[in-house]
């Protein structure tokens, strides 16, 4: 369990003993989020907490649509390994276990990124709008922004909790957000209608404290990229089939060099529309939706940076050098397209 210390700076600096007991990293994390709450008290950027935030896919949107106006006070995340990674390409180490982290804890904030998973209401459509939320994730993002009161929610889930329960979680969720005095705007959008060559289904929440606020989601813009501009290279052997049990029986199938094929277990999908289809976090252990590409050399399953090219992260992304191919694949498939997102948040950005 995360121990979380409430203390001010200046009790701090007289009561040094009050850290005696908690461990290096933790008195590190502790000591830079008080020294991060004085900085915030005088900046005028714009200040974001990224909640669930796996290795960071809807933070790069968000940094690359605001640039220098804002600013990430403070980041959860439960997973040790996409921890790491995070890590790697923010120098920020997260916070773990939301639902262990008092909000008063947390510095104040302007914006909350969150991408909840997906959960059974217990009580959900008993129309008891806050109340209706607890015992899922979505109360720990509820009950923070009931507290802090930022200026805007930016929620992202699968496409599947639109009709989660009949619907009625998905209603649950925005009556709650509008009980709490947000306006709220929500939409599915594909990635492949944002530049990125990837069939990727995803519902959008976004809400904002002033309800006098015109928000529209971005437009669609065609897609003028094949499946070519997101594959490495070179490629190593270990990630192609030929010689193995599998190559016999799928050979026959996979022939086509321009789309991206899936593996189902039984029997080899080729997808059409010739974008890949969307990235899960199962595709690295060799079970369902493994997705497969014919080239020059062979068949082989798409690589981890490859799959991350299709979730839109940069060159610059890396993944931590000790982190095995099962959590890479794992943590590509649970983040976010971040072109999708880059074009939600200009939006925000043009109504803030």
């Amino acid at each position: 369990m995360l121990l979380i210390v409430s203390v001010k700076k200046e009790l701090y600096m007289t009561a040094p003993n009050l850290f005696k007991n908690i461990n290096n990293l933790q008195r590190e994390k502790l000591t830079k989020l008080i020294d991060k709450k004085e900085k915030n008290k005088y900046s005028k950027k714009l200040k974001v907490i990224d909640l669930f935030a796996g290795i960071g896919g809807i933070r790069y949107g968000f940094e690359n649509a605001f640039k220098e106006d804002i600013e990430f006070v403070f980041s959860s995340e439960i997973d040790s390994n996409a921890q790491k990674t995070y890590y790697k390409n923010f120098q920020e180490h997260p916070f773990g276990d939301i639902t262990q982290i008092d909000e008063k804890e947390i510095s104040s904030h302007d914006i909350i990124l969150a991408g909840f998973p997906c959960q059974a209401f217990s009580i959900a459509g008993h129309r008891k709008g806050f109340e209706d939320t607890r015992g899922t994730l979505f109360f720990d993002v509820a009950r923070i922004a009931k507290y802090h009161k930022p200026k805007v929610l930016f929620l992202e889930n699968v496409k599947g909790f639109v009709g989660h329960d009949k619907g009625r979680t998905f209603q649950v969720v925005k009556e709650t957000l509008k009980e709490m005095g947000y306006k709220v705007y929500a939409e599915v959008l594909n990635s492949k209608d944002y530049g990125v060559a990837q069939n990727r289904e995803r519902i959008y929440i976004v809400a904002f404290l002033d309800n006098d606020v015109k928000f529209k989601f971005p437009e669609k813009i065609e897609l003028n990229k094949t499946i070519h501009d997101f594959l490495e290279d070179e490629v190593e052997e270990n990630y192609y089939y030929n010689g193995k049990p599998l190559y016999e029986r799928i050979k026959d199938d996979v022939t086509n060099k321009d789309t991206v094929y899936q593996w189902r277990r039984q029997y080899v999908r080729e997808n059409k529309n010739r974008v890949c289809p969307t990235l899960t976090a199962n595709m690295g252990t060799g079970g369902h939706n493994v997705p497969i590409i014919k080239d020059d050399k062979g068949i082989r399953k798409l690589t981890p940076r490859e799959c991350a090219n299709f979730q839109g992260f940069s060159e610059k992304f890396e993944f931590p050098k000790e982190l095995a191919l099962s959590h890479r694949y794992k943590q590509v498939g649970n983040s976010v397209t971040i072109a999708v997102i880059e074009s939600i948040a200009k939006e925000i950005k043009n109504v803030l």
